[in-house]
């Protein structure tokens, strides 16, 4: 079951949702549209600061989640090491907005791509993935055609097999990019998530200490071949602080905890209460005694984590503040489908609040966000959203 908040924090929960009523630009806006609580984002972040410099790990969250260069600076501004994207436009934005330290976790192919990324080091420091000998070739030739050193991670599949080095690959590959002129690797990183032997879990602790074991194990074994790895990264949001207390882990990537979301209530991690971000909807219709249409469908929140899936088991796509009990069960692109107990009290034009199940890829939906603090509210551009080149 998902963690309902304890004592007084239901107060504090439904305060989220006031927000839309407290000021008035976002009581005339229209629906749907994504609010952003600003000081519990920056708890947050403060939060996941601290852990990592308790730990003695550097911090480079990954920018995924917001895509807001604002955003990347504040977790610099609580201690940071630079941030990590996933593709080569996003960077370039970032870049841009003067964030000039940035791990691309990504295996880079496309020879064009490879070009932007060598071209961004002229102005900051750019670190790239690989996770193969024909990738490592790609980089080379294009780092010795543009006369530069590139600096490198080897990527290490450490369970979720997707992008990533198998065990067996591993050595060849770091021996191949060890005789390559113009490739500098510097260290390996794993994304692994929450999961452990193979399978999704809540044990989130046993995953993390696990893939932090598992990189030590795999940091050493290149060492002793000679060599040089500095940096062992790894760690999601669940797993991430459990990772870095694992000696020999140098950093960890966690993205999700800025804003959290319901995905990582379940997990453990947070309470409701430090949820940060929220989509309003509107109610738009009530063709039944116990069912409610809202103005957000799929085109609304994201749908890659689905309801009624292991290891979490949610009941719907999100958790909806004005009605716990409810579940927006069904999504079409424009319509959300709420079944909520008959004799509830909602009617056509009400405002509800609706906490995703995922809030990194329901951020890739919004060109904009209402970023609210105090008494202060803006719209503001999502300036990396949809950046996927």
């Amino acid at each position: 079951m998902m963690k309902e908040p304890q004592n007084g924090q239901m107060e504090n929960v439904a305060a989220l949702s006031n927000l839309s009523v407290q000021h008035p630009q976002l009581a005339i806006a229209e629906t749907p549209f994504l609010l952003i609580d600003l000081e519990r984002t920056e708890r947050n972040i403060s939060a996941m600061a601290q852990a990592a410099a308790q730990n003695g790990v550097q911090l480079r969250p990954h920018l995924k989640t917001h895509k807001m260069p604002r955003i990347a600076q504040m977790q610099l501004q609580h201690g940071a090491s630079g941030i990590t994207a996933a593709k080569v436009s996003e960077a370039e934005i970032m870049v841009e907005h003067g964030i000039l330290d940035i791990f691309i976790a990504y295996p880079l192919v496309t020879p064009s791509k490879v070009r932007r990324a060598i071209a961004l080091t002229s102005r900051a420091r750019i670190i790239v993935g690989v996770d193969s000998i024909a990738g490592a070739g790609i980089l080379e030739e294009i780092a010795q055609e543009c006369d530069v050193v590139l600096e490198v991670r080897l990527e290490i599949d450490t369970g979720l097999k997707r992008s990533g080095a198998r065990a067996a690959d591993i050595m060849p590959i770091a021996q191949f990019i060890a005789h390559c002129p113009h490739l500098q690797l510097g260290g390996i990183f794993t994304f692994r998530g929450a999961l452990l032997n193979g399978e999704g879990t809540l044990d989130v602790q046993s995953a993390g200490i696990d893939e932090g074991l598992t990189m030590v194990r795999i940091a050493d074994m290149l060492r002793e071949a000679g060599h040089d790895i500095r940096d062992v990264s790894v760690g999601s949001t669940p797993t991430g602080t459990y990772a870095a207390a694992v000696p020999g882990v140098t950093e960890i990537r966690p993205g999700t905890y800025v804003f959290q979301d319901r995905m990582q209530v379940e997990f453990g991690g947070c309470m409701l209460d430090d949820c940060a971000g929220c989509v309003a909807v509107t109610v738009v219709s009530c063709p039944q005694d116990d069912i409610i249409i809202v103005d957000g469908g799929s085109k609304a929140f994201a749908t890659d984590v689905q309801p009624n899936t292991p290891p979490l088991l949610l009941q719907g796509f999100g958790h909806i503040m004005e009605a716990p009990e409810a579940v927006l069960e069904r999504l079409s692109e424009e319509h959300g489908t709420i079944r909520i107990t008959a004799g509830h009290s909602f009617k056509v034009g009400d405002r509800l609040h609706i906490i995703p199940n995922h809030i990194c890829s329901t951020i890739n939906l919004y060109n904009k966000a209402w970023l609210v603090q105090s008494d202060c509210a803006v719209h503001v551009p999502i300036e990396a959203r949809g950046h996927s080149w």
